[in-house]
């Protein structure tokens, strides 16, 4: 792609050959001033700045012919990709490869063609692949990518049973025209499908099944050792969690110093990331955990985007965005348990503005023929997620001190479910995010449910090799989790699967549905309480210790008004059980 006036710094200093251009043309203009404040400054406004800068006068007219000549740079290519010419090399004169697939795959399930093709030139940029899936008069379109080794795959999410035909598309003759078809059957155990949303404020799986996001983050798990995933995922295993916010990239912050093992990127001769080449073992390892999570039950909440990084790419191209975005779904789009998450705390990554966040949502959406759920996660500034493309509302709090008080408020704002991300981590580290009680925690989950909304878990317990739960996974030290799973366990027990927030007393909370409702005392340690329950009905009583998880339930069904006797603690709950 040719550097216009427009191209921005940021595209600019991400390729080699565009930095020497300028360099050559304004000399040391790299100390002028601290350009990571202006990565979004474009080339004609930094042209300018050399009025100041000495007796520098630069050939405006040189300097844009010199940058337009780059258009063969390994690094830059246009922003949107036109469809790609049919290649002219020997592989031009060969028949479709035949391709492997099931014959029978079950519904839901990720359904893969797999078929051989070059290896010359660059597979990731070069060759385009995709196929179109019909049955009846269904037809899907699904994306295609280079598994390295002369492989392609496409992995196709079957929406329905019955038989699929498929036929591929590609710019590269022996990928072309391939054909075959798959008979999808019932899905198995186990396998509801992806998760959608239902009843306007909560989830269920694609069966009916209701799903509860009961959530916690490990943001960097899948960059650590082969040893502490394993570990992660047995910790997974004997946990209450449903779901894990995680980022393709690695992290780089407190308490994640450390390298991976691998990247994401193949590298230039000078060192440099080559962002057109992928790695495809960094996928691999991937989408391999997300396969183990799924066979856990647990949804990957997969973040795409982060600001904290020393790696570069939070500030990749914007060309590299959009290969990378197209890349990661056409991976990982056809496995039931992923969620979209296009940033974490979006609002901290300086190079990226809102147009950029909204094409990388419609480059998503392109791309993921399933349909996933798909949401962005703020930092001190609330995303609108009013806008159609976001299903959910992946939320951090603003306040140190109100969190989860807020979530009945989101609901009615924004007429979607409200998933409170990140609340603050059980833990001990200096920082306020991350050093609030076990006890807090579960009050926090306790509000934002009761409020008809979902609250994630996060750990942050110091340790001497700073292998801190939200930060790399491993094992849980923290005493929430039993309690946020007894609170899992409460809300499956209602008739709908869920609970919504109901008209409630000045000094409590109540939530839950007309047959089904529970009264949240929180902080207030009452000994006795006066509950009235509708008349017409008989109704069971339940007293709930929500941190020594207990449930005393009342000797006798009762009706109209009933005086509760309550130990004076915090933290307690009753629920009122239509009979």
């Amino acid at each position: 792609m040719p550097f216009t006036k427009n191209a921005t710094l940021a595209d600019i200093l991400a390729d080699p050959d565009a930095t020497r251009v300028l360099e050559k043309h304004l000399p040391g203009f790299q100390s002028w001033n601290d350009w990571s404040l202006s990565p979004l400054a474009k080339l004609d406004e930094v042209a300018h700045w050399a009025r100041g800068v000495g007796e520098q006068t630069p050939d405006l007219a040189a300097l844009r012919a010199d940058m337009a000549a780059l258009s063969s740079s390994p690094n830059v290519m246009p922003a949107a990709v036109e469809p790609l010419a049919p290649r002219a090399d020997a592989d031009s004169t060969r028949q479709p490869t035949a391709p492997i697939f099931p014959a029978i795959a079950q519904r839901w399930d990720a359904a893969e063609v797999v078929l051989n093709g070059p290896t010359s030139g660059n597979p990731f940029t070069d060759v385009e692949l995709s196929a179109t899936f019909t049955s009846g008069d269904a037809s899907v379109q699904v994306g295609g990518f280079y598994d390295g080794g002369g492989v392609y795959r496409i992995r196709f999410m079957p929406p329905f049973t019955g038989t699929w035909m498929f036929e591929t598309i590609s710019n590269t003759k022996s990928l072309d025209g391939a054909s075959g078809s798959i008979e999808i059957t019932r899905s198995g155990a186990g396998n509801h499908g992806k998760v959608r949303v239902e009843d306007t404020y909560h989830f269920a799986y694609e069966d009916g099944t209701p799903f509860l996001p009961v959530g916690t983050t490990a943001y960097a798990w899948t960059n650590q050792t082969r040893e502490l995933q394993e570990q992660t995922l047995r910790t997974l295993a004997e946990s209450p969690f449903t779901k894990i916010r995680m980022c393709v990239f690695p992290k780089s912050y407190s308490y994640n110093s450390n390298e991976p093992d691998s990247y994401a990127y193949e590298k230039h001769a000078d060192g440099t990331w080559d962002f057109a080449r992928f790695n495809p073992v960094f996928f691999r390892n991937l989408e391999q955990r997300i396969l183990a999570l799924q066979d856990l039950g647990i949804e990957a909440d997969v973040i795409l985007f982060h600001p904290y990084d020393r790696w570069g790419f939070s500030d990749m191209p914007s060309w590299a965005d959009d290969l990378y975005l197209s890349y990661v779904v056409r991976r990982l789009g056809a496995y039931r348990n992923v969620w979209w998450s296009l940033a974490n705390e979006y609002d901290f990554m300086i190079t990226k503005v809102e147009v950029d966040w909204e094409r990388f949502a419609a480059v998503v959406k392109r791309e993921d023929h399933a349909g996933h759920l798909i949401s962005i996660h703020n930092g001190a500034t609330f995303y609108d997620y009013t806008r159609p493309w976001i299903t959910h509302c992946s939320i951090q709090r603003t306040d140190n001190y109100l969190s989860t008080e807020n979530t009945d408020t989101w609901r009615e704002k924004w007429g979607k479910p409200v998933v409170v991300d990140e609340v603050g981590y059980e833990g001990d580290v200096a920082e306020g995010w991350g050093n609030i009680s076990a006890q807090e925690l579960v009050r926090r989950c306790w509000e934002g449910a009761i409020r008809g909304g979902y609250v994630s878990h996060g750990e942050t317990y110091l340790d001497a090799n700073d292998i801190i739960w939200w930060a790399k996974g491993g094992v849980l030290k923290g005493e929430s989790p039993a309690r946020i799973g007894f609170l899992r366990q409460l809300i499956s027990e209602a008739p709908s699967g869920h609970w919504d927030p109901l008209p409630s007393d000045w000094d409590s909370r109540t939530g839950g549905d007309n047959d089904h409702r529970i009264i949240y005392l929180g902080i207030g340690r009452p000994r006795l309480r006066s509950v009235l329950v509708p008349n017409g009905s008989t109704w069971y009583v339940d007293v709930i210790d929500t941190w020594n998880m207990s449930i005393y339930t009342l000797p006798e069904p009762v009706q109209g008004r009933v005086v509760v006797d309550l130990p004076g603690r915090e933290y307690m709950a009753l629920r009122i059980r239509r009979a």
